[in-house]
């Protein structure tokens, strides 16, 4: 998911544009909320715009009225000209202010709709994706995607992008206006701008390339958290903690490195705009003053200018402020956008259909898997396992058990050949369909930070306490669940944290049991259970898989002697298949591991 990161914002126009592209679905959903807040945004507009006038007509009356004696008695007309100035400033900032906060409403609104949206369907695809992508992915990077990087795109739409283009359009609306007024002393004041625009690209050279930096090391910083907290058991067993602590030190200086030149290369490009407009004001008051003097224009006038130059030159350094965050932005949305883009390689295609209930006969014909080119992992394997047997899978590690077992499930697809069940080509069968009718039951037996019965009902959304209640019974489990303090509403620790090895397998076999699938696949079940454990366990996967066809990845030959049929793999290929007896001889046995 990588690609050569930009180094200016030139260059990070096509990583805005690919955002741009992804965000505009969610954005149109809030089409309602936008237009309302560009309306208003409008209307505040305008106010910006009116607000100096009742401050010109009031200086100017007055100075009419009593020329230079200003603490002079001025006429009744007069009077009201002042009462209605007064009070048609106040009209326009109690406008301005409404405007303004419906405006801020909208955009919030409409930006944390958009967030969420956006993060549920990256959480969503995270899910889609096959085990190919997240074997190869960190954990922590990807967290870092869907929670830090996706609330950074509220920057690119909403929280700069909006107001900037409200900016923008205040800006232009004013230059339009003291246009009119005197074109020369306007012509003066836009001088600037061109000054600005060097600045800005000067100074904000680096930002987006820095910002992606930032985002990266912050990735890697969540990457080694998320390892290290799920793997204290290590970490304290070892004495780890000191080193990984300096691991940690160093991603962390890293992030802190990134993020100060990310914050002194803005406020670099926002003091910059500071001294511009300072520049640009002493330049229109001294010319200004001279007209004045002239007669070209009045007091009132040129306060309109120097207030128009003020309120002007606001958007110009919001518009340095928006550029870096919106720069920053940038690289999080590419970062987003490029999960995004990763195309599930195993989904449903557009003519799949659901699976039929199944007996469970399975055949792989000529199947051939490679996680890397040219480096395959399963070499034409061709294999039969008849509804109802219970196969044996051995071999050496990395011999291609796992990878074998996780194709009746669409783990992965093949890269050639077929995996057929009951004749069906899983491929034309339905992602869910087909799941729902295989059940796993993995050495690592994870459990969700939730109650017994929710892991359990994991099995099969929607299943009844008594059907959960006699899984746990299948599985051995019921008994001590009930002697829990809260029974099937016990909440287990992270991954199951608080129950025994032994008893998160149990669970893991109820779980499995409640689906009441044809097929079950047990990938290396009883590794790491102490003996006693280990008996209790062998006869809850005795009950689990009586009558349905089983799939048994072990390396543990005492255990491949109690099934129908042995498969010995090596280097990926099929070297014995026949009868326990036969090829678990001793004359034919081989190192399993």
């Amino acid at each position: 998911m990588s690609r050569e990161k930009p180094t200016t914002l030139r260059e990070a126009g096509p990583g805005l544009r690919r955002t741009a592209t992804h965000l505009r679905p969610y954005l149109r959903k809030e089409t309602p909320l936008v237009a309302g807040g560009m309306l208003a945004l409008l209307v505040e507009v305008l106010m910006r715009l009116a607000e100096p006038w009742p401050l010109k007509v009031v200086i100017d009356t007055v100075i009419a009225a009593s020329g230079t004696d200003v603490a002079g008695a001025a006429p009744g007309d007069v009077r009201a000209t002042l009462a209605i100035a007064a009070a048609a400033l106040l009209g326009v900032v109690l406008v301005r202010a409404v405007a303004a906060y419906l405006t801020t409403l909208a955009f919030a609104l409409a930006g944390n709709r958009l967030l969420t949206r956006v993060r549920a369907d990256a959480y969503a695809h995270l899910q889609r994706l096959p085990m190919a992508f997240h074997d190869k992915a960190r954990t922590g990077d990807l967290v870092q995607r869907v929670t830090g990087d996706v609330g950074r795109l509220k920057e690119v739409v909403v929280t700069a992008g909006l107001p900037l283009v409200g900016n923008v359009v205040t800006m232009l609306g004013m230059v339009v206006v003291v246009a009119f007024l005197d074109w020369p002393l306007a012509l003066l004041m836009v001088t600037v701008v061109p000054l600005f625009l060097l600045a800005g690209r000067e100074t904000s050279r680096s930002i987006h390339g820095v910002s992606k930096d930032q985002r990266k090391a912050e990735g890697e910083l969540a990457s080694l958290a998320t390892e290290t907290l799920s793997s204290m058991r290590v970490v304290h067993s070892y004495g780890l903690a000191d080193h990984l602590q300096g691991r940690f030190a160093q991603s962390n200086g890293r992030s802190l490195t990134e993020g100060v030149r990310t914050k002194r290369l803005s406020a670099r490009l926002e003091r910059s705009t500071d001294v511009l407009v300072g520049l640009a004001t002493a330049l229109v008051l001294y010319v200004g003053a001279q007209r004045v003097l002239a007669g070209m224009l009045t007091p009132g006038e040129l306060v309109v200018f120097l207030t128009y130059l003020k309120a002007t030159f606001k958007p110009m350094r919001d518009l340095a402020k928006y550029t870096g965050r919106i720069a920053a932005a940038a690289a999080s949305g590419e970062r987003v956008v490029d999960l995004l883009e990763v195309e599930p390689t195993v989904r449903d295609h557009p003519e799949a259909r659901t699976a039929p209930a199944l007996r469970g006969e399975l055949v792989l014909d000529d199947v051939w898997v490679s996680y890397t080119p040219d480096a395959p992992v399963l070499r034409g394997v061709s294999l039969r396992v008849a509804a109802g047997e219970r196969v044996a899978l051995v071999g050496t590690s990395g011999s291609g058990k796992s990878t074998l077992a996780g194709l009746l499930s669409r783990l992965r697809d093949p890269d050639a050949g077929a995996v057929r069940v009951d004749g069906h080509d899983l491929r034309d069968l339905t992602l869910e369909s087909l799941r729902s009718q295989v059940s796993v039951v993995l050495q690592e037996s994870v459990l969700f930070a939730t109650s017994i019965e929710e892991n359990i009902a994991h099995g099969r959304p929607g299943a009844t306490r008594e059907e959960i209640e006699e899984a746990a019974r299948i599985a051995g489990a019921h008994d001590f669940v009930e002697a829990l303090p809260h029974g099937y509403a016990t909440v287990v620790g992270e991954r199951g944290a608080t129950l025994s090895g032994g008893q998160r397998q149990r669970i893991a076999i109820a779980r499995a049991a409640v689906r009441r699938a044809p097929v079950v696949v047990l990938d290396e079940a009883l590794t790491g259970l102490d003996e006693g454990t280990e008996a209790e366990v062998l006869v809850a996967l005795e009950r689990l898989t009586a009558g349905r066809t089983t799939i048994v990845v072990t390396h543990d030959l005492a255990h491949a002697r109690d099934c129908d049929r042995v498969v010995w793999l090596e280097d990926g290929e099929v070297v014995a298949d026949g009868p326990p007896a036969v090829v678990l001889a001793p004359g034919a046995v081989r190192a399993a591991g």
